[in-house]
């Protein structure tokens, strides 16, 4: 089994191949662990390698792992949120993936105004219809945005899809490229206090085609900690 290290090589190493392939610049792409249920010695390794954004699923385990980590960790909420765990992470999340409702968007606002900071945040969009997974269609992303975008102390940076789970990672170009095209299509709205700079897309299978199609966050877990379910700690 490779090491963590050797992992997270050969994950920066395609990265860097799609941006090629691409024509993008390498330092646009940034990659997320995806930590979830991964003991704190396995974070550490990929620390120690230079990673410096984590992604966890649920809200105690990123609120755990955040005491026992260093500072300049920059940890992304991945995982769908519900809104009366908002408070535990509003002011330690530094991006939060998965905003699909004004209702958790108002709560998110209601705490970050609370604990004086501002919050980060993601929309999440479901490109491809799937009933299993949460997200706003296409058609009402734009609609949410604006709507979010009149709330105080919470900041919109772009978009987030969770793509089907395939085989082939070609099959979910279509969702990168709508994905793409949808945050364009809101940037050139130039609506207030919103940006569109963040696409997170692109998982263990399918990343590098997502990176070819404009990707700035990847989010890793299995092509860097392996298989292997530990104890959550």
């Amino acid at each position: 089994m490779n090491t963590v290290a050797e992992n997270i090589c050969h994950v920066e190493n395609n990265i860097s191949s799609s941006c090629q392939k691409a024509g993008r610049d390498p330092k646009e792409v940034t990659l997320i662990a995806v930590s979830k249920t991964k003991p704190v010695s396995a974070l550490m390794e990929a620390y120690q390698c230079g990673c410096r954004h984590f992604g966890e699923n649920k809200v105690q385990e990123l609120v755990d792992k955040y005491e026992q980590l260093p500072k300049d960790i920059k940890w992304h909420m991945i995982g769908h949120l519900q809104r009366n765990k908002v408070k535990y992470i509003v002011d330690k999340a530094y991006l939060i993936h998965g905003v699909d409702s004004l209702r958790l968007a108002e709560e998110i606002s209601k705490e970050a105004l609370k604990k004086g900071v501002t919050a980060h945040i993601l929309i999440e969009v479901n490109l491809a219809g799937e009933e299993t997974k949460f997200g706003v269609s296409a058609a009402e992303a734009e609609d949410l945005v604006r709507k979010i975008s009149l709330l105080p102390s919470i900041q919109t940076e772009g978009l987030m899809i969770i793509a089907p789970y395939v085989e082939n990672p070609e099959k979910n170009r279509q969702y990168f490229v709508g994905l793409h095209q949808l945050s364009v299509d809101i940037s050139e709205k130039n609506i207030d206090n919103v940006n569109m700079n963040v696409l997170s897309m692109g998982m263990t299978g399918d990343y590098m085609v997502a990176v070819e199609e404009g990707a700035t966050y990847v989010r890793v877990g299995t092509g860097i900690f392996g298989e292997r379910h530990y104890e959550t700690v």
